[in-house]
């Protein structure tokens, strides 16, 4: 089940976070569920994903690693993408993920050897 997170989930969304060694502030994240701008995915009653949004951007997503491969995390995209378009910067690793849910993607980063470093996605929406 995919929806906003809820007052006292914090601890839930900033361990699946810290479990995908996501970098994110507690107390940014406290806000961003005040605002609605954290979706969950909840399994058997547990939080098994979080996806955090800043704007239109998305800050953070991540799969507890156990639940991985069960579409949560694309369950999380699509129910954040039904809000308007969606930004996403992302390593090269993930960009099989990003690309099997329809993003638009640009490399924003090129090493001196120039393989490529960063990512920006766009889903949803006219061409800038």
């Amino acid at each position: 089940m995919i929806r906003e997170a809820r007052e006292g989930e914090s601890e839930a969304v900033m361990r699946v976070l810290e479990g995908a060694l996501l970098e994110s502030d507690p107390d940014a994240v406290r806000g961003a569920i005040d605002r609605g701008d954290v979706l969950v995915a909840r399994e058997a009653g547990h939080v098994r994903g979080a996806l955090v949004l800043d704007g239109n951007r998305v800050a953070a997503v991540a799969v507890a690693r156990r639940h991985r491969a069960k579409g949560l995390g694309s369950a999380l995209i699509e129910r954040a993408g039904e809000r308007g378009v969606l930004i996403a910067d992302f390593r090269p690793a993930v960009r099989p993920f990003y690309e099997s849910l329809g993003f638009e993607i640009e490399c924003e980063e090129t090493r001196s050897d120039g393989t490529e470093r960063r990512y920006r996605g766009r889903l949803g929406g006219q061409d800038s």
